[in-house]
């Protein structure tokens, strides 16, 4: 398992309890500093960096004067309403001197679970990222109910690893990994390094949060890591209240790692691979040769398009001679590809009346 500093593509995970000052609800401005150091650090090893940041209610709730303890769903959106606009510009504030463009992202369970918001939020990430922006992703929980929500970051956290393809989950914990037991209450607790499998005895170890600020104990990290791992991604858990937790973990601090089952690509591959295709898209023997070599498939090379399918939908791609050659997710649904097969990108606009993406299906969408 490679080491952080060779990492290409990080998320990391940061918790309420660590942004924010759990007496007075105000933000921990130095710690945020040495954060955006390490973010710095890594970018300019060569790294993209996805921050996955909790925070927002926690710094709501100390504007608008809501005491301690459990809040309604309605006091809680508002709360996150106030402190969203406050959790942005903290890291804006904190990563503009190091010459970094922030984003913000506000996500759902949907949005991961569903396929064309999947894509969507994939290629709003890979944009930003492609741009050399630091995207600061978050629960949208001014808009989120129950049936629509993580409640909890660690597992977001996880989908936006898969999502973006990264080869390294950080999540900056209280604890600085996983223990046989409860370390505050037993002394004889011992921390695992390597975790190579979640099994039940793993799972029973697990406890719930500790944190008057923090929804994630845990079972929503192992939860979080099972997620990880299956998509080819490490995960870390380790104790982020220190300065500078990224630069430490890089140094030896402690932590529990959970290495991937699999390559990230490979795992991605076959979650495409096992879905049934919904439509079918023939091409010419140029787009063919295209795919053969790795590329993406550009609508010009598409002769035929038959099958009903909408975007993020899984389709068959074809030779004249109805040799199937891959498998993809369609960008567009099948009236628009309809519509823009044979086509130069250029046109797309012209054809649909509104921008779309230059390819068809892009190459990290593909199986052949």
């Amino acid at each position: 398992m490679a080491p952080l500093t060779e990492a290409k593509r990080v998320v990391v995970k940061i918790g309420s309890a660590l942004l924010v000052e759990r007496d007075s609800g105000t933000l921990r401005a130095s710690w945020l500093a040495g954060l955006a150091e390490d973010v710095a650090w890594l970018k300019g090893k060569g790294a993209d960096v996805v921050l996955v940041s909790s925070g927002s209610i926690a710094l709501g709730r100390g504007v608008l004067g809501l005491g301690p303890g459990p809040l309604s769903l309605e006091q809680s959106q508002a709360a996150a309403a106030v402190g969203q606009i406050r959790l942005a510009r903290a890291y804006e504030e904190a990563l503009a001197p190091h010459g970094i463009t922030t984003a913000q992202v506000l996500v759902t369970l949907e949005d991961t679970q569903n396929r064309r918001r999947f894509l969507n939020s994939r290629a709003t990430l890979e944009t930003l990222l492609g741009m050399g922006a630091v995207p600061i992703v978050n629960e949208n929980d001014t808009v989120a109910t129950d049936e629509i929500r993580y409640g909890d970051n660690d597992r977001l956290a996880a989908r936006v690893a898969m999502t973006v393809l990264a080869d390294q989950l950080i999540l900056l914990s209280d604890v600085d990994g996983l223990y046989s037991g409860n370390p505050h209450e037993d002394p004889g607790a011992r921390r695992f390094d390597v975790v190579e499998e979640i099994t039940p005895d793993i799972e029973a170890m697990a406890g719930d949060a500790g944190s008057g600020l923090s929804k994630g104990g845990m079972k929503t990290k192992l939860s979080a890591a099972r997620t990880a791992m299956a998509s080819g991604c490490a995960m870390a858990i380790t104790e982020g209240a220190r300065m500078r937790p990224l630069l430490a973990l890089a140094e030896g601090a402690p932590a529990t790692w959970f290495p991937p089952q699999q390559d990230r690509h490979v795992a991605r591959k076959g979650w495409i691979a096992a879905m049934k295709p919904r439509g079918t898209l023939m091409v010419d023997a140029g787009a063919a040769r295209a795919l053969a070599g790795g590329n993406s498939l550009l609508p010009a090379g598409v002769t035929e398009v038959s099958g009903s399918f909408q975007r993020g939908d899984p389709v068959s791609v074809t030779d004249p001679a109805g040799k199937v050659l891959a498998t993809g997710l369609s960008r567009y649904s099948d009236a628009e590809t309809r519509a823009i097969a044979g086509h130069r990108s250029a046109e797309i606009e012209d054809i649909l009346g509104y921008p779309g993406r230059a390819v068809l299906i892009h190459r990290d969408d593909l199986v052949t």
